[in-house]
């Protein structure tokens, strides 16, 4: 049976989005307050609530001090993060910021606070909420460029994090295979 493009994610759908990290302990969820990390992280606590023994859920909202709403929606999800029983935390991208590549350099960023925080917390996973729309605009963008066959292959659920020279920390987008729409119908 297809599931309607505007259904809400349910419970028991939400628990096959994350079965198989029922025996880590720890999760850090990258949650920037857009409707789709929202998502994210109420469907994670749905899901760590139905289990007996649960790994701890660490959210962490990365303001690149971009914008002047960010501190604000850094707030906002700290205050839903609460009200879930989340551990929150708001990491923010200090220094100088670079006249070219801004994008490319906050999102290096990011992902450094976060592999940062996952030290911290003990985790070896950081969940995103890239979802199905993320993924075709991914393809999108590198046919845009001249991408040839190989250059066009989509977002892996699971891959290193960026920048982890380490190695020791995995990407893991559990709503990949999700429209944007639903999870917006979720929350």
């Amino acid at each position: 049976m297809r599931v309607a493009e505007t259904a809400p994610v349910a419970v028991l759908e939400a628990r096959s989005l994350f079965h198989d990290l029922e025996t880590l302990p720890a999760l850090v969820l990258a949650v920037s307050g857009g409707p789709d990390s929202v998502a994210l992280m109420v469907l994670a606590a749905r899901w760590r609530d139905a289990l007996n023994k649960p790994p701890k859920l660490i959210a962490v909202t990365v303001d690149h001090g971009l914008r002047k709403e960010s501190k604000g929606e850094a707030v906002a999800v700290a205050k839903l993060a609460r009200k879930l029983k989340i551990a929150h935390r708001t990491l923010r991208w200090t220094g100088k910021k670079p006249a070219t590549g801004l994008q490319q350099a906050a999102r290096e960023a990011r992902y450094r606070l976060l592999g940062e925080a996952a030290h911290k917390a003990h985790a070896t996973h950081i969940l995103t909420a890239h979802t199905l729309d993320d993924q075709a605009e991914t393809v999108l963008i590198r046919m845009a460029r001249g991408s040839g066959i190989t250059g066009l292959g989509a977002m892996a659920r699971s891959a290193a994090v960026p920048g982890d020279g380490a190695g020791n920390l995995v990407l893991l987008r559990p709503l990949l295979d999700l429209p944007k729409s639903r999870l917006v119908a979720t929350v």
